[in-house]
């Protein structure tokens, strides 16, 4: 806890709101717009008194009581916590079954992940290959088109 159980901004706004409050009428026969502005800040001073005083409630009751549930978490927590897992049938499942059950998840797990390396290298391959037959035809574009020009030249020079 703060000073003043943590109710220091109402404590300070409550005696603003008292002060304001006690010289209004020693005040107000000056000048009448010091009336009207004493009419709307007084009000609005123990307005927000009031406000601070509920809020530093409600946060003292928040704070009171997320403390102690977070005790029973702990000590639930603590507590040695007895699971019985139960099949779609409604039958129970043992701790063994369900190692075994894990054990053979796992396996099958392994073995697809293995897959997709051996699937992984397959396509590696084939993109070799396709770039390989890609640079083939490259080849053979220019050699037509070298023959093409080969024959552009011969029937040009008779």
């Amino acid at each position: 806890m703060g000073y003043l159980g943590n109710h220091l901004a109402t404590i300070v706004t409550g005696v603003f709101a008292a002060v304001l409050t006690g010289i209004w009428p020693v005040l107000e026969g000056y000048a009448p717009i010091l009336h009207f502005v004493f009419i709307m800040a007084v009000p609005i001073t123990w307005f927000l008194t009031a406000i601070c005083w509920v809020s530093q409630k409600s946060a003292d009751y928040a704070h009171k009581h997320s403390s102690h549930s977070t005790h029973e978490k702990k000590s639930l927590s603590n507590s040695k916590q007895i699971v019985q897992i139960y099949t779609a049938e409604g039958k129970q499942v043992s701790p063994n079954e369900i190692k075994e059950a894990k054990t053979e998840l796992t396996e099958q797990l392994n073995s697809l992940k293995q897959s997709v390396k051996i699937k992984d290298v397959e396509i590696e391959r084939l993109n070799q290959e396709i770039s390989n037959l890609q640079t083939l035809v490259q080849i053979e574009s220019l050699k037509t088109e070298l023959a093409n020009l080969k024959m552009l030249a011969s029937k040009s020079k008779k």
